[in-house]
């Protein structure tokens, strides 16, 4: 089977073209930049010139491809206005498959859209997802609530460097996962019958509030960290301030969307019957306490061999005789 990952460079789509090449598969990424996608090109994958924004491209992308898996998404610092990559771009993807008679259509969403129709980017996806049930297509739609690596940032970096770590308030509990996971469900998922015409949510072991996470952090690496709390309404006094400038317009859309962070959303689903059907262990998906006891042991160990470097260029130094 022949697959085409959409928006290949990014957290999940890495994973995606990783996990797919690993097991044997076909796999062609559309790219803007060939440069910064050269490492997908290394690990096996062919690299196909495509632009969402440009809907000439997206037709020739889709010759001879069985699958596609859209892991694209608008960024707060793209030029394009996030309405022409996540709603525009995709509904000329999804003709284009039912044109090229694509077999499989994988998309990702967020858990219980229809409860935030009022943050543009979750409208966006519900008219995709409606679009794509109505196309004929056999498709999956997964509902992700949210990656162990964006904790990184957000949590660990600041505890490391004993920064204030900014929060909204407890409302909100989500079961983060890893995207390699992800990317080991959605992989297999592509060769059975039961995930066609599905909208699935794939969540990690345990859904974890702010605090919970920043507890676990310094626990883990023995540091402290002082809490900011965000009040709503500073939010969205900043998404009112930032919609006043046109180049400003995409970072309004994603405040809005961290708004419902403190609105109780709840990301969290028992996976057992997916699990059993994909013949995984609960105990297989990776915990967020490993994924992140890993990562600060890592970088401990380098800030210790580099205060090692260090240590050891002096002494050096004080052995020259000048």
């Amino acid at each position: 089977m022949a697959l085409l990952v959409i928006g290949s460079t990014g957290t999940l789509g890495r994973q995606i073209v990783r996990k797919a090449l690993n097991e044997g598969f076909q796999v062609k990424c559309l790219v803007r930049n060939f440069r910064k996608a050269a490492f997908l090109k290394e690990w096996g994958a062919e690299l196909i010139y495509g632009d969402l924004i440009l809907p000439e491209t997206i037709p020739l992308a889709l010759i001879s491809i069985s699958a596609v898996i859209d892991c694209s998404t608008g960024r707060p610092d793209d030029s394009y206005a996030i309405e022409s990559v996540d709603l525009q771009s995709k509904y000329i993807l999804i003709e284009s498959a039912i044109k090229a008679k694509i077999k499989r259509f994988i998309f990702f969403s967020f858990f219980d859209t229809f409860l935030y129709t009022n943050v543009k980017l979750i409208m966006f996806k519900i008219m995709i997802e409606n679009r794509i049930k109505k196309s004929g297509l056999n498709f999956t739609i997964f509902c992700i609530p949210g990656f162990f690596q964006g904790l990184i940032p957000q949590y660990a970096l600041p505890t490391l460097d004993q920064k204030s770590i900014w929060i909204t308030s407890e409302a909100s509990s989500i079961a983060y996962i890893s995207t390699q996971d992800i990317a080991t469900i959605v992989i297999k998922s592509l060769s059975i019958g039961q995930f066609q015409n599905k909208y699935l949510p794939i969540t990690g072991n345990k859904p974890w509030k702010s605090l919970d996470i920043i507890n676990l952090c310094q626990k883990i690496s023995g540091r402290r960290v002082k809490q900011s709390q965000v009040p709503v309404f500073v939010l969205g006094l900043l998404q009112s301030f930032v919609k006043s400038f046109q180049w400003t317009l995409n970072i309004a859309e994603r405040l809005a969307f961290t708004e419902i962070l403190s609105m109780g959303y709840d990301a969290n689903a028992d996976m057992k019957e997916l699990l059993y059907i994909l013949k995984l262990n609960k105990n297989e998906i990776e915990s967020l306490e490993f994924y992140l006891q890993e990562y600060f042991e890592r970088i401990m160990k380098k800030i210790r061999e580099l205060n090692h470097q260090v240590l050891s260029s002096s002494k050096n130094l004080s052995e020259i005789d000048f």
